[in-house]
């Protein structure tokens, strides 16, 4: 689609859906706290990947619940191509979402993640096979999520849990534990009642 057809298609969304404006304040107000690299509200905006893949995404996601689906496809193609970031319409994705560098981030279709979640590069939220229905990852609020975890199946990162960079997750998390490792074991528990607004990496107690 050219830019003066998807100009006024984007505007007339974004006019008459109050809480999409609302969920990007909240995504852009997520980036700008927890983002050191981030030195005002306007840099991710225009700058930052991550916020525009999470953006599109709630526009394709719009699309797909009212029935517009090839069009809500197109977005996420879109996404795909232009931010590296693949993102099912039908996913569903809660406010204060933090995508740190965004590159090859990948959202499953039955996916749910809820608020104040961070989320670095590389992650996955898949299913393990070719069953139908439920069979992607939810994601409870405040959960951190390091940079390249896997996490595969209908399988629950409880609130307030952090997973290691690099991990393979194929079973439930539970909330404000630490999981790392080939397959993800415990490795700790954690103060912070939300790793995700703290952002502090460490696999440490």
């Amino acid at each position: 689609m050219a830019r003066d057809e998807l100009a006024p298609l984007l505007a007339g969304i974004f006019r008459g859906e109050d809480h999409l404006v609302e969920s990007a304040a909240r995504d852009l107000r997520a980036i700008v706290e927890r983002d050191a690299a981030c030195d005002s509200p306007l840099q991710p905006l225009l700058f930052f990947k991550g916020f525009m893949a999470i953006s599109t995404y709630r526009v394709s996601h719009h699309l797909w619940i009212r029935g517009r689906r090839e069009l809500a496809l197109y977005f996420q193609s879109l996404a795909s191509e232009v931010f590296a970031v693949d993102i099912h319409p039908a996913a569903r994705i809660g406010c204060g979402i933090l995508l740190d560098h965004a590159t090859s981030f990948v959202v499953g279709e039955t996916a749910i993640i809820e608020d104040d979640v961070s989320i670095l590069h590389e992650v996955t939220l898949g299913g393990t096979g070719k069953q139908s229905g439920d069979r992607h990852p939810i994601v409870r609020s405040g959960v951190l999520l390091g940079a390249g975890a896997k996490i595969l199946g209908r399988v629950e990162i409880g609130e307030g849990a952090k997973v290691g960079a690099g991990s393979v997750v194929l079973a439930d998390v539970s909330p404000h534990t630490t999981v790392a490792g080939v397959p993800a074991q415990v490795v700790g528990l954690i103060r912070e009642e939300a790793p995700a607004l703290e952002m502090d990496q460490r696999l440490g107690c």
